[in-house]
């Protein structure tokens, strides 16, 4: 029997809540002296305590407290200044990165959540769950699932009967258990599994397909973030004596700050900017936004937040060279497993280094050009989560981002060709095609060998886009993939990488030539397509995205999760969610 202990304040908060973290900033009148100012070593501060001019504000201090020079303080530029003043003063670094985003996680309520931002998030939750039903079916996520609930057979193994019992509780605390009959398996007809696995399954399902949502800075920030949040949420449960349980309320705050420190420290470098090349975000900021996100919702305080954070960075990485291979969808679901399990060694006392978010060599290990100091500058006086102000991608087709603008221009030049979009197109009028994109080898294949090669080939979407005037999920099954007229069109199939052709998904295009046989040529381009930040799709086509993939769930299940997802009510129990994710 799987055995987890969790002793956490006020997980069910009660009606009161704490006042917004950001938008009673700017009426703070007063600067406490920061308790966490902590001391970094020399090779790990990176410059702090040679100057102090970079220093931030907090965005998290909402009470008034006079500093010991009783200074009144009206505005950003006077906190940074008295900061900076009594850090040089008592020979202490700079506000700690670590420090202040741990306060983000502790402190988080509703109240910090903005009406565009709370809409954003519900739509990213309901792509999510159906993206994750519909990976449900593949077969890596199948294999993932034999796997691990193999390996929990006489270990804990939590199927559609087993179960989980254990107390969790502290001096002082109302008791919770953790497990009851432990988590639901997306799209399974009744399995279910531990939390961490459950988050782990569910996980690989959302990015098994390569069909969940890409933000930008680039990361998939939902496969990491969501199952973890709702495996942890369904499967922590009152004592006797207890009121209520996880709502989906907190649900939406957990998962909003998970989004939210996964775009944080997407900024902590500029080269996070463009199409990763080294690592894969969500195999990085995605695990530290589980374990934020799995701590707001076990409602730690800022210690045992910053102590998730550590912890979690020592499970965060994995390389891009597993792009294209039944190994990237682990990515997500590893995220989403070792933050929330992060967050559970946290609440055990396990610690990592206080200042992970602000070294060299912690989180900076995964950028060569981090800068944490302008992290803070840029973004610790922020009033909104980043949500707000960045909306989110959302896919039309199973594929990697970058193949979107491919689709999209490939069947403007088809339609030019063709003269209209559903004639057939007759490929031996083409002598050669030109895919114009930005330079990323891990997206140049030019004959991919499976589906998952495919899903991350310009060249095989661009020729499909042509042929089918369409991409569906069954355009990557091997039938389609060995097609004659595709693989001569492939053979056909150049790349050029224009110098004014970023390779970012804020600043890319793709344009797709046909040079005929009799000399003419045919053009389509796409700057952004449709479902991009800057054309999100509509409110009505995300929702009929997830009925059509969540169709291995019942009419009435489907339609009660988009009512569910569209209010996430504090009267609502997580369960009566996550209840319903079951096939039929």
């Amino acid at each position: 029997m799987l055995t987890t202990t969790v002793s956490s304040r006020a997980l069910w908060r009660s009606g009161a809540r704490r006042a917004g973290i950001f938008r009673t900033l700017s009426t703070i009148t007063r600067l406490p002296v920061p308790s966490c100012m902590q001391e970094l070593t020399p090779d790990d501060h990176l410059g702090r305590c040679q100057t102090h001019k970079k220093d931030s504000v907090s965005r998290y201090s909402t009470s008034t407290v006079s500093t010991p020079e009783d200074i009144a303080l009206s505005s950003v530029e006077a906190k940074r200044f008295s900061h900076s003043a009594q850090a040089a003063h008592k020979n202490l670094p700079a506000m700690s990165v670590t420090s202040w985003i741990s306060e983000l996680v502790s402190r988080a309520t509703l109240h910090d959540l903005s009406t565009t931002t709370i809409h954003r998030s519900k739509r990213m939750i309901l792509d999510t769950l159906g993206v994750g039903v519909l990976g449900a079916g593949t077969d890596i996520s199948r294999t993932v699932s034999r796997s691990c609930l193999m390996l929990e057979q006489g270990g804990g193994a939590i199927q559609s009967r087993g179960g989980v019992q254990s107390v969790v509780g502290g001096a002082g605390k109302r008791g919770k258990s953790v497990g009851g009959t432990g988590a639901v398996l997306w799209g399974s007809r009744s399995s279910r599994a531990s939390p961490a696995t459950a988050a782990y399954i569910n996980g690989v399902s959302v990015h098994s397909m390569d069909m969940d949502d890409t933000w930008h800075p680039a990361t998939h920030p939902s496969g990491p973030t969501l199952p973890a949040v709702l495996a942890l949420a369904e499967t922590l449960v009152p004592d006797a004596g207890g009121s209520g349980g996880v709502s989906l309320e907190d649900v939406l705050v957990a998962y909003n700050v998970g989004i939210e420190v996964q775009g944080l420290l997407l900024r902590s470098a500029r080269s996070a900017r463009s199409i990763p090349s080294r690592f894969h975000p969500p195999a990085v900021v995605g695990v530290m936004g589980s374990a934020a996100a799995c701590a707001n919702l076990l409602g730690f305080g800022p210690s045992k937040c910053r102590a998730a954070l550590g912890i979690a960075a020592s499970f965060s990485g994995a390389p891009m060279a597993n792009a294209g291979t039944t190994t990237k969808p682990l990515h997500a679901g590893k995220a989403a497993r070792f933050g929330l399990e992060a967050a559970l060694l946290a609440d055990q006392g396990i610690e990592g280094n206080s200042n992970i978010l602000d070294m060299a060599s912690g989180f900076g290990a995964f950028y060569e050009d981090f800068d944490p100091e302008t992290l803070l500058t840029e973004n610790s006086g922020n009033t909104e989560f980043l949500l707000h102000s960045q909306d989110i991608a959302l896919k039309r087709f199973p594929a990697h981002l970058g193949m979107h603008w491919t689709i999209d221009a490939a069947m403007a030049a088809r339609k030019n060709l063709a003269g209209d979009s559903s004639a057939p197109v007759d490929i031996s009028k083409i002598r050669t095609i030109l895919v114009r994109a930005p330079p990323s080898k891990y997206i140049n294949r030019p004959v991919p060998a499976s589906e998952h090669e495919a899903r991350h080939s310009f060249q095989f979407n661009a020729c499909t886009a042509l042929l089918d005037d369409q991409v569906t999920p069954e355009s990557y099954h091997d039938d389609c993939l060995k097609r004659s007229e595709l693989q001569d069109l492939l053979h056909k199939t150049e790349i050029e990488t224009p110098e004014d052709n970023h390779a970012s998904f804020n600043e890319m295009y793709v344009e797709v030539c046909l040079f005929l046989k009799d000399g003419s040529e045919v053009k389509g381009r796409c700057d952004t397509p449709y479902g991009h930040w800057r054309n999100p799709l509509s409110d009505e086509d995300v929702v009929k995205k997830f009925q059509k993939n969540a169709e291995a769930l019942s009419s009435q299940s489907r339609h009660e999760i988009v009512r569910l997802v569209q209010t996430m009510s504090a009267d609502v129990k997580a369960t009566d969610l996550t209840g319903l994710l079951h096939a039929y």
